[in-house]
């Protein structure tokens, strides 16, 4: 039986990202003119910073060079966090996201923009914002209601302005 590279890189780079406290999130190879680009997407429940990011590259860096994984064609390493609108597609992601707000397309057919105020293994307890000064409401959502999900960016909440004053 035979393994893809990218099932290989997996193996490879898992239990060291792991070993970091970090989640291996993706794993990318595309072609950029005469190399490619091996792009490797980190994350924790605590967010991931620069100096994690280099030191995952390092050890990367030098777990590639003891294998020929990658193969004899050159390629650029790139070890990054997620953006900050990636799609939600795990449940460690939604709990990251407890208390910001989503845009969700429904398998109905609808769209849904609400804050993620609780998280369980079936689903999201969810803060619909209220329009026109109307209350914002609760509501449930099943995780096999969503088909896909992003977290939506915020650049001042009206909450975070009351707690300042």
């Amino acid at each position: 039986m035979s393994t893809t590279q990218n099932e290989r890189l997996r193996g490879l780079l898992e239990p060291l990202v792991a070993a970091r406290d970090l989640d291996l999130e993706e794993i990318e190879v595309t072609p950029a003119g005469r190399r490619r680009v091996l792009r490797i997407v980190v994350d924790s429940d605590d967010g991931v910073q620069l100096d994690d990011c280099a030191a995952v590259s390092r050890e990367v860096s030098q777990a590639l060079d003891e294998t020929d994984v990658m193969g004899g064609a050159p390629y650029t390493l790139e070890v990054t966090s997620p953006g900050a609108d990636r799609p939600l597609t795990e449940l460690r992601h939604y709990r990251r996201a407890v208390g910001r707000l989503i845009k969700a397309r429904l398998s109905d057919g609808g769209e849904l923009v609400a804050r993620i105020m609780s998280v369980d293994e079936d689903g999201l307890d969810l803060e619909v914002p209220g329009v026109k000064g109307r209350k914002p409401t609760e509501r449930r959502v099943a995780f096999d209601e969503i088909e896909r999900a992003r977290v939506e960016l915020e650049f001042s909440r009206k909450d975070e302005k009351k707690e300042e004053a």
